[in-house]
């Protein structure tokens, strides 16, 4: 291994993955979770997605699909009590509790549309994006008349029985697959909406997930992803896993099969556009690079300044009707 392993900042995570890769070690690991176990954080995040999504289209998308649902089915339970007909919830790793965490989340979730909770904003959650212009309830998307189906009775004890029966009833609004590395789990065509949050920079493959999802929506259909390009921690800089060279982040990784991609916005641009979409709306959040071309690893040395100083993204595209 070259000497740039003796950057000091490299070296703490470099040691960490090291002994994550000892036969046996990882059932002594603490178990990290999704990290969407609050009715009130699945609430706002669903909210800012359907506000963009009615930015450009009119009414509620009957099908949606999550990527990344994580350890509750939160923000999939906040979209069908919108009036959504239909929720896919695709994910890699099966969550410990997910079942029982989603039913109290969405007991949750009905007191909040029960009474037109407005949308917890910056002060509760300062980091959640995408952003929105207001944040009382949406009253001109989800009016009386759509609350009054999307709340009826008979409907809350039919979703909360799927919950509580666990897997193996989810077969009339919720359909869950895991893992959804596949173009099969849903019908070519079927989806009005695809949304995520922070998960596509966990996400290997990323030209074909594109593709795939581009393949499950409708035509027309919107995708809506808040992307999260810091380094998840791993290092003391936001922008530090960027430092690592191929052989030295799969050490870092500890044998996880994913972690994240380290590919910047552009990237995730140019693949939008090669794979088939419009973008509609772009937002980027800027935060200073204290990187030099002298701290990158080879393959980033000749990243642009404006990926280097983009810590997150958060892009709404269309499907176009002709996949490139």
């Amino acid at each position: 291994m070259s000497l740039r392993i003796l950057n000091p900042e490299k070296v703490l995570p470099i040691l960490k993955g090291t002994v994550k890769h000892f036969p046996g070690i990882k059932r002594f690991l603490p178990k990290r979770t999704g990290g969407t176990i609050e009715c009130r954080y699945c609430y706002s995040v669903w909210m800012r997605h359907l506000k963009h999504f009615a930015a450009f289209k009119e009414g509620i998308p009957s099908v949606v699909a999550e990527l990344g649902p994580g350890d509750s089915l939160g923000t999939g339970l906040a979209a069908l009590l919108s009036g959504c007909e239909k929720l896919y919830a695709l994910d890699v790793v099966h969550y410990r509790d997910v079942e029982k965490n989603s039913v109290r989340v969405f007991d949750g979730l009905v007191e909040l549309f029960s009474r037109r909770a407005p949308i917890p904003g910056s002060s509760e959650y300062p980091n959640v994006r995408p952003g929105i212009d207001s944040y009382d309830f949406p009253r001109d998307i989800l009016t009386d008349e759509r609350l009054r189906k999307s709340l009826d009775r008979d409907r809350i004890i039919s979703i909360r029985n799927e919950l509580s029966e666990g897997g193996k009833s989810w077969k009339s609004m919720i359909h869950v697959h895991i893992p959804w590395n596949g173009v099969e789990v849903i019908r070519e065509g079927s989806v009005d909406f695809i949304y995520s949050q922070a998960v596509l920079e966990h996400v290997e493959d990323l030209e074909n997930a594109y593709r795939t999802m581009w393949t499950w929506l409708k035509p027309s259909g919107l995708m809506s992803h808040v992307i999260d390009f810091k380094s998840h921690g791993i290092t003391r800089r936001w922008n530090g896993h960027w430092m690592f060279s191929d052989c030295e982040w799969e050490i870092v990784k500890g044998g996880k099969e994913f972690l994240i991609n380290r590919l910047p916005y552009s990237r995730h641009v140019e693949l939008q556009l090669k794979t088939g979409f419009s973008i509609l709306m772009k937002s980027l959040v800027r935060t200073e690079n204290k990187l030099t071309a002298d701290h990158l690893a080879t393959r980033y040395k000749q990243m642009k300044p404006d990926d280097l100083s983009t810590s997150g993204m958060y892009i709404l595209s269309a499907k176009k009707e002709k996949q490139v």
